[in-house]
């Protein structure tokens, strides 16, 4: 299969509802509707000279397709642009000293060729760009949500620049758990919305029983309200809430980074999480949820972010012209963390996470130096066979025997999810190894959305 028919795989299903969504009003209608809005905003005629067939609900219905259009034209746009500029800027950051070798092709002449690094910004500046124009629309029509804009954009804008500042300076790890909590400030300051949660049926007859808080409610009550008056099935987390959406910034942020080391990884999987927060934001829209205006504010991030990410994975496919470098993986795990606050569907981002999560807490002892941690835990690539392998790392034959197969082996595979898929499925090209992640990615993604649909309601009520 080539590379055209693969990145059509993710996009088919947003795509259907997205052409759904665009059809499904009459032209004339929307034409009307529009001529309504200008003449009662701007030529300031009392309400009262006009019929009252059209609603709030109505209006938005109108005007939701036409929004999603301009969108998706704009998305269009920033697909172009980055496709066009990233051969131009790539002569650049080679000129300064920007780039790198392929470690994953070591062995071959391939391994030798100078590839250039940081290219995340061309799809950044873009999206920011692209963003801007989406803004001046949807702030005229939305002015309540003119702050959570501009607070968007100057996190994403402030994460932009950081990724780019580690990729020429290689900022230590500390600072990069660091660095994605300050950049969530302004989305935290700007946050209006709930801070409270819906506990789970089966947990709410912990907190009251008979109408009365039980022994663990009332202790709970120190740190948090439990809504006695909803029979404990919310609680109001407060402060904590706002640190769990700054962690799920810096969770965002990192989780793509370290989930990465071949050629289309770091951009393919963004590509695919971004088409699964965009379905999930059409069928939210297309089902008239309460809030549905928070999913239409996702949907015109994703639909640039989608764009401009398909630009880059062009570029970033194997055999990669290109690296996107900390810039790409913290822009878009911001990008992310965005829409998860602003949009008010922060849990069910989580799902379309599954592999960075599975990978986080695989690697956790290694990133906590438990385990020893190399630089690069990157695949190894093996010259004879032409095939990626699990890289490893030294240790005695009496050391870390949990991880071992072969109890006296004196080699241990690095702890993520990349060389587990290769201890398991064996030996394969960089290309085909890229493909069976990402085609977890999405089946993963197909999971989070049959949970959200289906066994949530399990846990909560309708």
């Amino acid at each position: 299969m080539n590379g055209p028919i693969l990145s059509s795989i993710p996009f088919l299903p947003p795509c259907y509802l997205l052409v759904q969504l665009l059809l499904e009003n009459n032209p004339l209608q929307v034409m009307t509707c529009w001529i309504h809005e200008f003449i009662q905003k701007h030529l300031q005629i009392e309400k009262e000279s006009f019929p009252d067939s059209i609603s709030s609900s109505r209006t938005f219905e109108l005007l939701v397709g036409p929004q999603l259009l301009a969108y998706a034209i704009v998305s269009m746009f920033g697909y172009w642009a980055t496709d066009y500029l990233i051969p131009a800027i790539k002569s650049y950051t080679l000129r300064k000293g920007i780039c790198g070798k392929d470690l994953g092709k070591r062995g071959t002449p391939m391994a030798e060729k100078e590839i250039p690094e940081a290219l995340g910004i061309v799809p950044g500046a873009i999206f920011l760009i692209c963003l801007t124009i989406c803004l001046v629309g949807y702030a005229t029509s939305h002015p309540t949500k003119q702050l959570d804009l501009n607070s968007a954009l100057l996190s994403v804008c402030f994460m932009l620049f950081l990724g780019f500042t580690d990729d020429v300076l290689d900022w230590p790890w500390r600072y990069k758990l660091v660095l994605p909590t300050v950049a969530s400030l302004p989305l935290l300051c700007c946050y209006s919305g709930s801070t409270s949660i819906v506990v789970p049926i089966q947990l709410r007859q912990l907190l009251m029983q008979n109408g009365e808080l039980t022994l663990f409610g009332r202790i709970l009550c120190y740190f948090v309200v439990v809504d006695e008056n909803a029979n404990g099935s919310i609680l109001n987390l407060g402060l904590w809430y706002l640190l769990y959406m700054g962690m799920l910034a810096v969770f965002c942020t990192n989780a793509i980074n370290i989930y990465a080391g071949i050629n289309g990884l770091e951009a393919g999987q963004a590509y695919v999480i971004g088409c699964a927060v965009l379905f999930h934001n059409l069928v939210e829209i297309q089902s008239g949820s309460d809030s549905k205006e928070n999913h239409l504010f996702s949907a015109m991030i994703m639909l640039s972010f989608i764009g401009v990410s398909l630009g880059l994975l062009k570029h970033n496919w194997y055999p990669a012209s290109v690296f996107v470098g900390d810039t790409f993986c913290y822009f878009a795990g911001m990008t992310f963390a965005v829409v998860g606050i602003l949009g008010h569907f922060s849990k069910t981002l989580l799902l379309f996470f599954i592999p960075q999560v599975l990978n986080f807490l695989y690697s956790t002892p290694q990133l906590f130096k438990l385990v020893p941690c190399p630089r690069h835990r990157l695949p190894k690539f093996n010259p004879k066979s032409g095939l990626m392998e699990p890289s490893t790392f030294e240790c005695r034959s009496d050391q870390y025997r949990w991880l071992k197969k072969n109890q006296n082996d004196t080699k241990v595979s690095n702890m993520t999810l990349i060389n587990l898929t290769l201890q398991y499925l064996g030996p394969m090209s960089e290309k085909s190894l890229c493909i069976v992640l990402l085609g977890m990615q999405m089946m993963f993604c197909a999971l989070g959305l049959f949970i959200r649909y289906n066994v949530s309601s399990i846990f909560f009520d309708a």
